[in-house]
């Protein structure tokens, strides 16, 4: 099944997307130094060595999609 997006829909998803960035780059730029807990949760993966720094953030990417999910869920709801 294809998708056809006419162009007004699509200049609406390129706003809607930027506004999120714009949004997620202010919180990130201004609230950045409170949010340290992101990537240390209990259950990410950490390895540290001499010359290796491996990280894999489980736990925080579960917890993100929740979030995301819900976010688009509440927006399908009202909209």
């Amino acid at each position: 099944m294809f998708l056809i997006i006419s162009m007004t829909n699509a200049g609406k998803i390129l706003i809607a997307t930027g506004a999120v960035l714009i949004i997620a780059g202010l919180i990130l730029c201004f609230g950045g130094h409170k949010m340290t807990w992101i990537g240390r949760l209990p259950g990410d993966i950490r390895i540290e060595k001499e010359n290796l720094r491996f990280y894999f953030p489980v736990t925080t990417m579960i917890i993100l999609s929740v979030v995301v999910s819900l976010i688009i869920w509440i927006a399908r709801k009202l909209f």
